[in-house]
């Protein structure tokens, strides 16, 4: 099965070769404006390739505006795709009113602001301090794929062996419509909160690691 790529236009970032925001504009570390009009895995890989260390998102990502579902799943994909190779992100997060909903996201590389809560500031503190590489991930070995997620405090690990389940997460790589996965393979994602849905669009939420920042007994 080939991902279920989102119906959502080709949208522009803006590219440095530092991850200090401060010292990417400047005319040897600045990278211009790309535009993603592919999988976020692939633009995730040709921006590092160019050298690109910190990259900025156009928009503000909003978890409450169902209308918007298919544009947030793109970007939390390439969030995650992004997160995965080191690339630091230039990003806000609007969760709305759940002062713990951004712990579903806390895994990704952490936002300037988490939008709607209480104390933006204060919650996008606590994000990044609590932030590490690897906090929840996948990897495809030899007729499976292996999740780690440490998002709730403790160690999850799951194997998926199923190609039902191998086809589902082939789907999601840059986000679904909901009805691109099948109802029970859904609902067993769902459960576990490797998928979470906005509006009528999945997102899955584990980003792809090719290889490990340390040895995997400590991830």
């Amino acid at each position: 099965m080939t991902p279920a790529l989102t119906a959502t236009a080709p949208f522009t970032v803006t590219a440095s070769r530092d991850y200090d925001p401060e010292v990417g504009p400047l005319p040897a570390m600045s990278l211009g404006r790309y535009e993603i009009d592919m999988s976020g895995g692939e633009a995730a890989r040709r921006l590092f390739a160019a050298g690109a260390r910190h990259i900025t998102l156009p928009r503000p990502v909003d978890l409450t505006d169902a209308a918007d579902a298919a544009w947030t799943v793109r970007a939390l994909s390439f969030v995650g795709d992004l997160t995965s190779l080191a690339i630091s992100v230039d990003w806000q997060l609007r969760t709305g009113p759940d002062p713990d909903a951004w712990r579903h996201f806390c895994h990704l590389h952490p936002p300037t602001a988490v939008l709607g809560t209480a104390d933006p500031v204060a919650t996008a503190l606590a994000w990044r301090t609590t932030y590490y590489i690897c906090k929840c991930i996948f990897r495809y070995g030899p007729g499976f794929i292996q999740v780690r997620d440490r998002r709730y405090g403790e160690l999850r690990r799951f194997t998926i062996d199923e190609p039902e389940y191998h086809e589902a997460v082939a789907a999601l790589a840059d986000g679904a419509p909901a009805d691109a996965i099948p109802g029970p393979v859904l609902d067993d994602l769902v459960s576990e909160h490797l998928v979470l849905r906005f509006g009528d669009h999945l997102w899955w939420a584990p980003y792809r690691v090719r290889r490990w920042s340390e040895a995997p007994l400590v991830i």
